[in-house]
């Protein structure tokens, strides 16, 4: 079952959002960052929304979509920003259902396509979206920190 996240389950959600930066090895993981960063997105915001997979009542799973804008092609995207499973569950189609939900989120919110990227050693997870009709991008990410 999927659901918006809300005040009401946000600290359900936090131990994965902390083993989902754990995996991409953020030095910095704070518990109470994450509540206060996360709680904004919600049902009623326009910047985006966060996702929960619940598996027999328990959070398995997380996904979190943010709207931008693409200049190329003057549209609306909306940007799988954050995708986890939980280690056990993964293989029994949890990612899959959050990204077509994600992708029914975008739609609906009249973004022209759902884009993501995900680090290049990270084979599972490139297997799921493989897997799907996606389309792979052949360009490179760069980020400048500030």
């Amino acid at each position: 079952m999927i659901e918006i996240v809300s005040k009401h389950n946000i600290d359900e959600v936090l131990p994965l959002i902390r083993a989902y930066q754990q995996f991409y090895n953020v030095s910095d993981i704070s518990d109470s960052k994450n509540k206060i960063f996360f709680s904004q997105f919600g049902e009623s915001n326009s910047a985006g929304c966060q996702f929960i997979y619940r598996d027999n009542g328990v959070v398995v799973g997380f996904a979190t979509v943010y709207f931008s804008y693409a200049s190329s092609i003057t549209s609306k995207v909306a940007i799988l920003n954050d995708l986890y499973t939980k280690t056990d569950s993964r293989g029994k189609g949890v990612g899959r259902k959050l990204i077509e939900y994600c992708h029914q989120y975008a739609a609906s919110n009249n973004a022209t396509r759902l884009q993501w990227v995900t680090s290049p050693q990270n084979k599972p997870a490139q297997k799921l979206y493989d897997s799907m009709n996606t389309k792979k991008s052949n360009w490179d990410f760069y980020s400048y920190n500030t």
